[in-house]
């Protein structure tokens, strides 16, 4: 009677601890470990179903529609990738004409400015080329204007 006692008491209890710790912790991990959205995605649909066949609840038309449409799930993403890829590729090509257009409007400005000459140094009579010294006579010059074809270092 005490090893039946003990037995009812602290094994089969510990025993159904330990199954329920197996499924609900150890195993469940596991499952979620392996679960990816796509898998979540590709449930719904069948969930649906068997929501929409048991017929105790009444399923709308909108949440059947919503079902097809995850059920289909890969058509549509290869569908909405391809709309996606042409609008990255149009605006891909609008980038490129709009930089084109900035550095030529870049270029024909940077020449217009040069053009204009904005720094403005010079008053407007002033001369461009430098003035020449007025010619030396033989007395002003150094050695009586005998040196004047040579350099002097």
């Amino acid at each position: 009677m005490k090893q039946w006692w003990r037995r009812w008491t602290y094994e089969v209890p510990l025993a159904i601890g330990d199954a329920l710790w197996e499924v609900l912790v150890v195993q469940l991990a596991a499952l979620l470990d392996r679960l990816t959205v796509r898998k979540v995605i590709a449930f719904i649909p069948v969930a649906i179903i068997v929501l929409a066949y048991y017929h105790r609840i009444p399923i709308p038309p909108e949440l059947i529609l919503v079902g097809d449409f995850l059920a289909y799930i890969d058509i549509f993403s290869v569908l909405i990738l391809l709309g996606v890829l042409s609008r990255v590729a149009t605006i891909l090509f609008v980038v490129k004409q709009a930089a084109a257009r900035i550095v030529t409007f870049a270029g024909s400005v940077a020449a217009h400015a040069q053009r204009l000459d904005l720094r403005h140094r010079r008053e407007r009579g002033a001369s461009t080329r430098p003035r020449r010294e007025p010619g030396r006579s033989e007395d002003d010059r150094p050695y009586g204007g005998i040196w004047d074809h040579v350099a002097i270092a």
